[in-house]
């Protein structure tokens, strides 16, 4: 007896290696993809302009990095003793403007470069609700805790949003003909709109998503990790403590089948190879001074290097210079 209903996933007909460029953009799920697609050293960007929850604000971000419209003193706003852009979040924020000005812009050029290189886009939809700021009329990515009457509150349509993402994909395709985009949408459920107001939105995900599919063909593509949070890990115990995000354990799983359904053998036995070195850097000695812990360092080191021989194409620099630097900590 089988006692889950496993999601069925579709060969995509392409596959994600150590040499695919790839960006994020989306809600707090596309964060824990992307922490591990970092993790196992994968060449991506994600969320440059931070968590983003609705279609219309990543379309947003999006066409501003193809526009390269920068960012200037005028986008900021002063509120709580921090500046900030509606179109970051938080993170980005800080009580000196300049300071704020130039991390905004930094990444945004940064990402404004890789967007054009990029061979996939992972897009994660949360909710189909808006926030539009209503001096100027156009949609934010934060509210910052403004008033909520200073903000239009909409529920986007399914023909806004496949209108938007069509002609941004056409875009898309223009400057890179071959770009593969994976969209999903959120498990996690936005409560606070409410249970049956929750339900519509993520459906008016699901259905643009699947216009998408059907006009774009072998550009667009779903992976399913709304359902298998539904379906296959259908148990509290496959949730945070707010019962709303799924825990630890259920974005392993969803990595695992994710990693099944875009990476090759070989990119899993990198992957494998790059995590033994990865929990080594990841340890904490209890006395960093003993000769026994210097040993183990360069046994470190050593395999770093050996694993960058090996795979020309994954940079460990970063890796090296930090055990070169507590090697030489330690003579001192």
């Amino acid at each position: 007896m089988d006692f889950r209903t496993p999601i069925t996933i579709s060969p995509p007909g392409f596959s994600i290696g150590h040499t695919t460029k790839g960006m994020l953009f989306g809600s707090c799920f596309s964060e824990n993809i992307g922490a591990k697609l970092i993790e196992s050293k994968f060449p991506i960007d994600m969320n440059p302009f931070g968590i983003s929850y609705n279609p219309s604000s990543i379309s947003s971000s999006i066409r501003r990095l193809l526009q390269r419209k920068g960012f200037t003193d005028a986008d900021l706003l002063a509120h709580r003793g921090l500046y900030c852009s509606l179109m970051h979040h938080g993170s980005f924020s800080s009580t000196n403007k300049q300071a704020c000005l130039d991390t905004i812009q930094q990444r945004f050029n940064e990402a404004a470069d890789f967007i054009r290189q990029a061979q996939i886009l992972l897009i994660t939809f949360g909710t189909a609700y808006a926030y539009y700021w209503k001096e100027t009329g156009e949609v934010v990515n934060n509210c910052h805790k403004f008033p909520a009457d200073t903000f239009d509150r909409k529920r986007l349509s399914i023909q806004k949003i496949t209108d938007d993402w069509s002609d941004l994909i056409a875009l898309l395709k223009e400057i890179n003909p071959e770009i593969k985009i994976i969209f999903t949408v959120s498990p996690i459920r936005h409560w606070k709109d409410g249970a049956h107001e929750n339900t519509v939105s993520k459906s008016i995900l699901q259905v643009s998503v699947e216009a998408l599919m059907e006009r774009f063909g072998g550009n667009v593509f779903y992976f399913p990790a709304y359902e298998i949070m539904m379906d296959e890990l259908r148990d509290y115990r496959f949730y945070a403590g707010d019962m709303l995000h799924p825990s630890n354990l259920a974005i392993d799983y969803i990595w695992e089948r994710f990693s099944d359904t875009y990476f090759s053998a070989s990119t899993k036995e990198i992957i494998q190879e790059w995590e033994t070195i990865r929990k080594a850097l990841n340890h904490r000695p209890l006395h960093p001074e003993n000769n026994s812990y210097r040993d183990f360092l360069l046994l470190t080191r050593d395999k770093l290097r050996l694993f960058s021989n090996k795979y020309p194409f994954i940079t460990c620099t970063k890796e090296i210079d930090d055990i070169d630097l507590l090697l030489t900590h330690q003579q001192v």
